[in-house]
């Protein structure tokens, strides 16, 4: 490992990248790495003699062109008009990506793909993922330094003159959270359920082939710099069995892996760098791994919590947390703290969208097991006793011995979401709340922030509550999470809706310029159209299969209860999924709604398709059980 070169440094000179490359000719290609609007990263391979000899052209974009139709950008490059330039961006890092299934006769090393980040241009406008981060982060860097000017001292800040600050650092960090399982094993989920709830799992030690892929995992992220903190075992999973060679057979356990924060645009891109590397290692040790946010209904899903910051850089060189207050014992945060995470919570609604964009990441989104439901945080219950309420949706983490660790955590990001859209929309909605902060002291602004549904304030809306230190899966009731913290959506397109039903919230996010009309559109369009194929081609499909499966079982001593228990259970089947002259099921209502765009229908029959699957389920399993 020490013979290979993995990461070539962000603003890197020409002359020093083609020395390095020529130095080590086991890596043979390059390929660009452009994220569309789903999040989707490009990987093509481009034979390393054609990057040294054009590089000028690829950093100009001319060296690389794609097809519109092979990346999501709905309705920006259309069939007519589908060429999109791909200019490589020199301001990250660049990653090596090794192929250790694939040696190089000459040097017996592997053979290895240099992975360049770069931006998607169409019709001379950058319209990818990536461009959005970069660009909102470009404006929002702008405001806050004008507004730092304007305001020399703030709440909570009193110890940094703000006209001095010369720059801001916008730091992010996510964890990845992963299912591994040996392939085509059977999942017993009533299994792992119990498993899960008896805290079984959760920081357990690994074992086995487990223990070997994720321990290289960690020493190839290592390698690449990502300083890793720490790869354990989360709360999902159940005890493998050895077979009789002493292999490790019916693996299925989670994992987590966590790494060091980033510049908020390189950690989106170190992100797509953990989950290739994860992937990868655990296959080459016969492991299949699962980023799905709910691979398997009634256990635990994957999330990935995502951290964000924000500092000022002053003239001198000092680096001071613009979250962490003066004094760390008397206030939560500092003023801009207070405005950043109001404004996040404020313009929730139009972030939600770009965080839970497909039927798997809402499945995740359900009371119990620490997936946030509801728009709410929590700070602590007090100054000098910081503490972690994981219930909540973003919750305020701090350290009284460590300022610069301050920072929130949004809790409802799955593997799946696209890192790069989500940190731009809250971004975006951290500065509108800083705006509104700024002029104000920390004890006004934590008032604002605990006030009582119903009481009026200058920023927050009047009929909601935006913090609680309870357990609001435990000690609310769902018509009580719903009024004081508004109702979460049950479908894609109920949480796609909101970016058009929220203007002022919308008007918050797109202030910056890269989110535009035609961004935010391509985005709906794509997940629109994933959501309905989805749905249509597989999850129907999955719950015919389940509803032709729940046959009556043949026993030779039924009672009255068996008889009941299978009427019940022949209405339902027949409800769900057969079809007469006169009425048609509910797969076929479904169906029928999707085709005909009738969207706001068909979120409601899938609701209801959800609700009488489970209690198919619920009543099979009932009645299968007093069989004997």
């Amino acid at each position: 490992m020490e013979e290979l070169l993995f990461v070539i440094p962000a603003n890197s000179k020409k002359e020093d990248i083609i020395a390095s490359l020529t130095e080590h000719p086991e890596i043979k290609f390059v390929s660009l790495v452009g994220i569309d609007l789903a999040g989707n990263d490009t990987d093509e391979k481009i034979p390393m003699r054609v990057f040294l000899k054009d590089i000028d052209d690829f950093y100009a974009g001319r060296a690389v062109q794609t097809d519109g139709s092979s990346v999501v950008l709905s309705g920006i490059a259309t069939l007519n008009n589908a060429k999109v330039d791909m200019p490589i961006d020199p301001s990250v890092n660049w990653f090596i990506d090794y192929n250790f299934e694939n040696y190089d006769e000459e040097t017996g090393l592997p053979i290895g793909t240099l992975r360049i980040p770069a931006f998607l241009v169409h019709d001379g406008k950058r319209v990818d993922s990536r461009s959005v981060l970069a660009d909102t982060l470009s404006f929002v860097k702008k405001e806050l330094l004008d507004i730092l000017h304007s305001n020399p001292k703030i709440s909570g800040l009193e110890h940094i003159d703000c006209s001095k600050v010369a720059d801001i650092s916008f730091t992010a960090a996510t964890e990845l959270e992963f299912w591994v399982k040996t392939p085509l094993s059977h999942v017993h989920v009533d299994e792992m359920f119990a498993s899960q709830v008896m805290q079984e799992q959760y920081w357990q030690r690994t074992h086995g082939v487990v223990r070997t892929a994720l321990e290289q995992t960690v020493e190839r992220l290592e390698s690449y710099g990502l300083k890793v903190e720490m790869g354990h075992k989360e709360v999902g999973g159940i005890k493998a069995h050895l077979d009789k060679s002493g292999n490790m057979t019916s693996v299925c356990e989670q994992i987590e892996i966590d790494w060091r924060f980033a510049d908020a645009l390189q950690a989106a891109d170190n992100e797509l760098l953990v989950r290739t590397i994860v992937k990868q290692t655990f296959r080459l040790n016969g492991l299949e791994v699962s980023f799905k946010a709910k691979p398997m209904i009634g256990v635990a899903g994957n999330g990935e919590h995502t951290h964000i910051g924000l500092a000022a850089i002053m003239e001198d060189g000092s680096f001071y947390n613009l979250f962490s207050p003066k004094e760390m014992t008397v206030d939560f945060m500092s003023a801009i703290g207070y405005g950043a995470i109001m404004g996040l919570l404020k313009n929730y609604e139009v972030i939600n969208p770009f965080v839970s964009a497909t039927n798997d990441s809402l499945n995740r989104l359900k009371p119990g097991f620490e997936a946030p439901v509801c728009i709410v945080t929590s700070l602590g219950h007090s100054p000098k006793v910081p503490s972690r309420n994981r219930s909540i949706l973003a919750g305020l983490i701090r350290d009284i011995s460590n300022p610069a660790a301050t920072r929130f955590e949004l809790r409802a990001c799955n593997p799946y979401t696209d890192t790069y859209l989500v940190l731009a929309a809250i971004y975006s909605a951290v500065l509108d709340g800083v705006r509104y902060s700024v002029t104000r002291t920390t004890d006004e602004l934590l008032a604002e922030l605990s006030k009582e549904a119903g009481t009026k304030a200058g920023y927050l809306e009047t009929d909601r509550a935006y913090r609680s230190e309870k357990d609001v899966f435990e000690d609310y009731t769902e018509d009580e999470r719903n009024h004081l913290f508004g109702a979460p959506p049950a479908t894609v397109w109920e949480n796609l809706t909101a970016l058009d039903n929220h203007a002022d919230k919308r008007a918050a996010i797109t202030k910056a310029g890269a989110f535009t009309d035609a961004v935010i559109d391509a985005f709906k369009e794509g997940a629109l159209l994933r959501w309905k194929t989805e749905l249509i081609a597989r999850i129907i499909p999955e719950n015919r299969e389940i509803v032709r499966a729940a046959n009556e079982v043949k026993s030779n001593f039924v009672t009255d209860q068996d008889a009941y228990n299978w009427n019940k259970i022949s209405e339902l089947r027949c409800y769900l999924a057969k079809d007469s002259i006169d009425n048609k099921s509910l797969f076929t209502l479904l169906i029928n709604a999707l085709n005909e765009g009738d969207y706001e229908t068909a979120s409601g029959l899938q609701v209801e398709m959800y609700d009488r699957m489970e209690e198919l389920k619920a009543l099979y399993d009932v009645y299968v059980k007093n069989i004997i």
